[in-house]
């Protein structure tokens, strides 16, 4: 069975356990998502978005 989930929805799971679990603080945690919100307004993004679609594509290549 396949699953599919938004790859945003999932870093936003990871980032809210890692405040909790107290290995990142909320500070950082912010300017990270700031940066990551805005990274994706530079020209750049299309290249990060080709290369995370790139990856996806290839993990979903492996077979078990």
């Amino acid at each position: 069975m396949a699953l599919s989930i938004s790859f945003v929805l999932l870093l936003g799971i990871v980032v809210v356990v890692l405040i909790r679990s107290k290995s990142v603080k909320p500070g950082p945690a912010i300017v990270c998502v700031l940066f990551g919100f805005f990274l994706s307004s530079t020209s750049m993004a299309p290249s990060i978005s080709r290369f995370m679609t790139g990856i996806a594509d290839m993990i979903g290549q492996i077979r078990f």
